[in-house]
């Protein structure tokens, strides 16, 4: 493949940083992006078709420069770059990591991660974009073509940062992904902002914990020519969600890919408290941009979706759902095996409920350490063990640096200094300092 700049090609930076050109990465729209070492470490550099390098983008570059990435997560634009006889300019990013893969991979099944790595996937994705909306900032164009995860922790990469405004910006630029894209931008009715985006994550949470689009249902069965008209009518003008409980319209077809089908396999494993996020997501959240689910209350849900997963005997990965069990007095059957499961011990730590799985580990958000609803899953604070001699039981291992105080079922009182175990029973009572909890069976 052919490149506007080779190999061995000395570039120009703005911080007066020395950058050699190593090979073309790959192309897109905008432009090209190549393998570079600068300063001499590898990193990223997209070069902008002439069409595409305006001096309204170049502005915008050199504002998200010298303002800095939200996080670490952010692949953001470092330096400016310029190369003599060579039309444009381009900006220095970040190098992408081999081990993170892209959503369109996901979506494809080309890779399949555990129900635990997709979910912490989803929460670093939406504390991401939540540490950039804090920032007074819009990303304008989030869908599955512009974020990577490592399929093992769940770690997340933010790509194409050069699409990110100021919140409510009125400059002209990248709209968004069509079938991401906020009904009211579909319809010519707003501009991007916090709360299209808000609309696009929900999109985008949709499809990583369903394979399917949310808008996408029987509809789409109807539709002769999958053109713009259609796509305005689907996701713009009139747009019902696929599983609405008000609104069977456009529900979920079995068995159709194209028309939801595999969104209602997914559908059905997740508990009614995290449907429902979804439901206001994709109802009111349609009509009434204010009402759409924040990244708080995401990051509530997801991470109440985290706690709530366990496995069954048959090793199947399934959800523990308050609601069904206060109906229906079980849980409901196994979606691998098709028996009755046998629920591990849970923990009750406030409003939370924890399934306690063998390899279960609490961080400290679970134990009130961190406030204004962060979540950390880089620090353990504790963790399942088996007891040594005795496989039958179990304990939760004080991984903190102060100690613990337990109530057993006996009524008796007793320390657990780190490092130590609390004795997994049922009713036993754990004070962590912060916050409370009872161990159930």
């Amino acid at each position: 493949m052919n490149g506007i700049l080779h190999s061995g090609q000395q570039v120009s930076t703005k911080l007066g940083q020395t950058c050699v050109v190593e090979k073309l990465l790959g192309a897109g729209g905008q432009g090209e992006v190549y393998k570079i070492k600068y300063g001499g470490a590898d990193y990223a550099l997209k070069w902008y078709f002439p069409h595409t390098a305006t001096a309204e983008q170049y502005k915008a570059l050199e504002s998200l420069v010298q303002a800095g990435p939200p996080s670490a997560s952010f692949l953001w634009p470092l330096d400016m770059a310029t190369a003599d006889g060579v039309a444009g300019y381009g900006y220095i990013m970040p190098l992408r990591d081999q081990r993170f893969k892209s959503l369109v991979d996901l979506v494809a099944g080309r890779i399949k991660p555990s129900f635990s790595s997709l979910i912490t996937a989803c929460i670093e994705l939406t504390k991401s974009l939540r540490k950039l909306h804090t920032e007074g900032l819009c990303y304008r164009d989030i869908s599955f073509g512009n974020a990577f995860f490592d399929p093992n922790t769940g770690e997340v990469l933010v790509c194409d940062n050069d699409n990110v405004t100021e919140n409510n910006s009125k400059s002209c630029g990248v709209l968004g992904t069509p079938d991401f894209m906020a009904p009211e931008i579909v319809c010519g009715q707003a501009m991007p902002s916090r709360d299209t985006d808000l609309h696009s994550l929900a999109v985008l949470l949709f499809y990583m914990l369903h394979i399917g689009h949310p808008l996408q249902g029987e509809r789409v069965l109807k539709i002769r020519c999958w053109d713009l008209a259609a796509r305005e009518e689907l996701f713009g003008k009139n747009p019902v969600f696929i599983f609405d409980p008000n609104n069977p319209a456009n529900k979920a077809v079995q068995g159709d890919s194209e028309a939801g089908g595999n969104a209602l396999g997914y559908w059905k494993l997740y508990p009614q408290f995290f449907q429902n996020t979804f439901i206001k997501a994709f109802t009111v959240g349609l009509k009434d941009p204010k009402a759409r689910v924040t990244e708080a209350e995401w990051l509530e849900s997801l991470s109440g979706l985290r706690n709530s997963l366990f496995r069954c005997t048959c090793g199947t990965p399934n959800f523990y759902d308050v609601e069904t069990i206060k109906a229906n007095g079980k849980p409901n059957a196994c979606w691998g095996c098709g028996k009755a499961p046998q629920l591990p011990f849970r923990i009750k730590i406030g409003k939370s409920i924890v399934m306690l799985n063998f390899d279960t580990r609490l961080h400290p958000h679970h134990l009130g350490v961190l406030s204004g609803g962060d979540y950390d899953f880089s620090t353990d604070s504790a963790e399942v063990t088996q007891h040594p001699s005795d496989p039958t039981k179990w304990g939760l291992k004080n991984l903190t640096d102060t100690k613990w105080v337990i109530t057993l079922p006996d009524g008796s009182v007793r320390d657990v200094e780190p490092g130590k175990n609390v004795p997994l029973a049922n009713g036993v009572k754990i004070q962590f300092g912060k916050a409370d909890g009872e161990v159930r069976y």
